[in-house]
């Protein structure tokens, strides 16, 4: 008996389309609908009864839970992704919802509220942590999910994500060929994939060059963190000469602590996220960035396949990351 995706094969369709066709739905055209019908009992392929049955009871929404800081929710990057993403779904006819998670309440608990009442059709969980309940929960109810970040699952589930690793670690040489050998790093909070994804090739870096990796200073990922750890490497009896800092937002944070010292102006920076705001920082910043264009539309791809009933190993998409050279990184090296 054929799979789902082996009847897709077959018949030169994608996953979602077949799935569709099998499903009823009139935005796919009459003709298609018969034709998978048709190989369908020809090859003895029967959907599955309870995905069948969810795909039906559609609440036609796609929820994304967002943290709120005061004034504002969430990076500006994840909304200019969101937007890319709600756009294609809507073509599906899926709407994105996002949902602030107020000061003091749990993701979890609003995760558990769209599920449980079968509010939601799918979910898009954003700055993933190392063990995250969240993707725990989901995989146990079998709700479709995709991740923009990793994790430390045993359970394989779709992702998006740039490889922190390579990109820090190919940061962290760069400025030890320019000359560099006190290197710091501004690391996020370790709980977070993406923070300890960086640091590890910061780590990595160093260690390469035969540097041991002591100046690290951990914060939130904000320019209040960014700035308090960039303050406390820089009160070290020997203080970095180069920072690279684990977001954008830690590194505008940075730049004050060293403004606020002597001989700050000699101290490269280089941060990660590619902010618009990084191009108007004194001087202005230097980052790193995930590559890959039109991400909304990946992550969309990604949910209606998942919806659809495809293998989590086959919904995961590992970016490289590349540089955005502006300022910062180049400020002249002081002799030791």
């Amino acid at each position: 008996m054929a799979n789902l995706k082996q009847l897709a094969q077959s018949l030169g369709l994608s996953i979602t389309t077949v799935s569709r066709a099998l499903d009823g739905y009139a935005d796919v055209s009459a003709a298609t609908r018969e034709r998978v019908r048709e190989a369908a009992d020809k090859v003895g392929y029967r959907p599955n009864a309870s995905a069948r049955r969810l795909r039906r009871q559609r609440a036609e929404l796609v929820a994304v839970t967002l943290p709120s800081d005061p004034g504002h929710i969430g990076p500006p990057h994840f909304l200019d992704m969101l937007s890319g993403c709600a756009e294609h779904l809507a073509a599906a006819g899926l709407n994105l919802v996002i949902a602030p998670v107020p000061r003091g309440e749990s993701e979890l608990n609003i995760c558990r509220r769209f599920v449980d009442g079968r509010r939601v059709d799918a979910m898009l969980l954003v700055r993933t942590k190392r063990k995250d309940e969240r993707v725990e929960f989901l995989q146990s109810r079998g709700i479709p999910f995709v991740t923009n970040g990793r994790t430390e699952s045993l359970l394989p589930h779709p992702f998006i994500d740039g490889d922190g690793f390579a990109g820090f670690r190919a940061a962290t040489l760069r400025f030890h060929a320019a000359g560099h050998r006190r290197i710091g790093h501004i690391a996020g909070p370790q709980e977070y994939y993406f923070a300890h994804d960086r640091c590890r090739g910061w780590r990595a870096a160093m260690e390469e060059c035969g540097l041991a990796p002591d100046l690290c200073a951990e914060g939130a990922p904000l320019e209040q963190g960014g700035y308090l750890a960039a303050l406390e490497l820089l009160r070290q009896p020997s203080r970095p000469t180069a920072l690279v800092c684990a977001t954008d937002e830690m590194a505008i944070g940075a730049l004050r602590a060293l403004r606020e010292v002597d001989g700050g102006s000699q101290i490269s920076i280089v941060g990660h996220d590619d902010l618009p705001m990084g191009a108007f920082t004194s001087p202005p910043l230097s980052t790193m960035r995930m590559t890959g264009e039109h991400l909304g539309a990946s992550f969309a791809s990604l949910l209606l396949r998942a919806i659809a009933g495809e293998p989590a190993e086959e919904l995961q998409e590992l970016h490289a990351i590349e540089f955005v050279d502006r300022d910062s990184h180049r400020r002249p090296l002081k002799a030791a």
